[in-house]
């Protein structure tokens, strides 16, 4: 049996937070549910609190603002891992993540997607820490007090991290919260490569030379990437994928291969993930969803050795980590 961690799902804003009650995390329709997780495999997964802004945030019908935001999915998220401890727990580092295995526990690590909630106040650095927080990423789709996100303006993409930015991956690095880089700016990238003390991940984000989206990762980056000992979680998002899955508006796990394959050559099998953005993509995969996780790892079975699987499904994760995470 291959176990799985996952360094990015939407599930907790998208499909739980927000029902009303009417989702609950152990049971629903989407990507993920604590019993498809079971079905698939599963070691552990990052959730993520995303944060809608602007016109995203007015289409929802979400009126609070980042911070207040937040923490209404962060109770909403503590409410379901209370009622749910007889199969996950929550975990603030490496040892939690080992007992919890050792107890027959899934385990459910807390992330932010778009560090907008910080607002310029670096002591939310430690308070989003102390409320479990173990991974940020720095940008979403908009610009914030930290950096800039990608863009099709080649000006934005050449803007570094702000002097906040810096403040803040320095503070991430002495907490041991784990930076992120999935939706940040190209600059920005190179910037957090240069200056973080312990490992990055691209929490979910392809190669750019596979699919020339600018959300996923130069050769450059990727082979940065592989020096710092850091990851990239491999993204289910068609348009990040290929444009022949984008043409389709399906992933499949031949297409999840050849990105594999792709970012092995380039950054080394010690960088290889999974984010699979699970309910925060709009387009079909022909494994479903999480409980069609083991699919995917027959399909990498057949390019990879039975050591690089085991890297990529959950040790190379396991090792960011323990490195990374306090």
């Amino acid at each position: 049996m291959m176990r799985i961690i996952d360094f990015h799902c939407d599930t907790m804003g998208e499909r739980v937070a927000r029902s009303e009650g009417k989702v609950s995390l152990r049971h629903n329709d989407g990507h993920i549910s604590l019993e498809k997780m079971q079905k698939g495999e599963a070691l552990a997964q990052f959730f993520a609190i995303w944060i809608p802004l602007h016109d995203t945030a007015e289409r929802l019908g979400v009126t609070m603002g980042p911070y207040e935001y937040f923490n209404f999915v962060h109770e909403k998220y503590e409410e379901e891992m209370a009622k749910n401890t007889d199969i996950i727990a929550k975990a603030y580092c490496l040892a939690d993540l080992e007992k919890n295995r050792a107890n027959g526990l899934m385990t459910s690590f807390l992330s932010i997607e778009d560090s907008v909630p910080l607002e310029g106040k670096i002591e939310r650095v430690d308070e989003f820490y102390q409320k479990g927080v173990r991974l940020m990423s720095l940008t979403w789709n908009y610009e914030n007090s930290v950096a800039y996100p990608t863009s099709e303006d080649p000006e934005i993409m050449r803007k570094g991290l702000k002097p906040f930015g810096f403040e803040t991956i320095e503070r991430m690095n002495e907490l041991g919260m784990i930076i992120d880089v999935s939706h940040l700016n190209d600059a920005g990238i190179f910037d957090v490569l240069k200056h973080s003390k312990k490992p990055i991940v691209a929490s979910h984000s392809n190669a750019r030379a596979v699919c020339n989206h600018r959300r996923n990762l130069t050769d450059e980056m990727l082979k940065l990437l592989g020096e710092n000992g850091g990851l990239t979680g491999l993204n289910y998002c068609a348009p990040f994928m290929s444009e022949e899955a984008a043409a389709n508006n399906l992933t499949t796990c031949e297409d999840i291969v050849r990105q594999a394959l792709y970012i092995k050559n380039k950054a080394g099998i010690d960088a290889l993930g999974f984010g699979s953005d699970f309910d925060g993509i709009g387009n079909d995969l022909d494994f479903k969803d999480y409980s069609g996780m083991p699919m995917v790892v027959a399909a990498l079975e057949k390019h990879f050795t039975d050591d690089e699987i085991e890297k990529i499904c959950w040790k190379n994760a396991y090792r960011v980590i323990g490195e990374s995470m306090k």
